[in-house]
C-alpha cells in the first residue's frame, strides 16, 4: 500500500481540537461511558471482556475519525 505525503501527514500528526470537534468528542464520550456502565452491569465472563475491549476499541476509531476528518476540514 502506497502512501501519499498527505495521507501520511493525516494518519500521524496531532489534530488539535476545535469548539465543534471538542463538543463531538464529549458528545461521543457520553455515550461510550453508557454502554460501559451497562455493560458493568453484567456478571463476569470472557464474552463480557471481548465486549469491553471491543468498546475501547470503537471509542479509539471513532475518537480518530472526529479528530482526523472533522477538525478544520468542514
Amino acid at each position: 500500500m502506497s502512501m501519499t505525503p498527505e495521507e501520511i501527514e493525516r494518519r500521524f500528526v496531532y489534530h488539535a481540537p476545535d469548539e465543534r470537534t471538542r463538543g463531538i468528542h464529549e458528545e461521543w464520550r457520553h455515550h461510550e461511558r453508557w454502554y460501559a456502565e451497562h455493560l458493568a452491569d453484567f456478571a463476569p465472563s470472557r464474552e463480557l471482556s471481548l465486549a469491553f475491549t471491543k468498546l475501547e476499541e470503537m471509542t479509539f476509531w471513532v475518537h480518530a475519525h472526529i479528530a482526523r476528518n472533522l477538525t478544520a476540514h468542514e
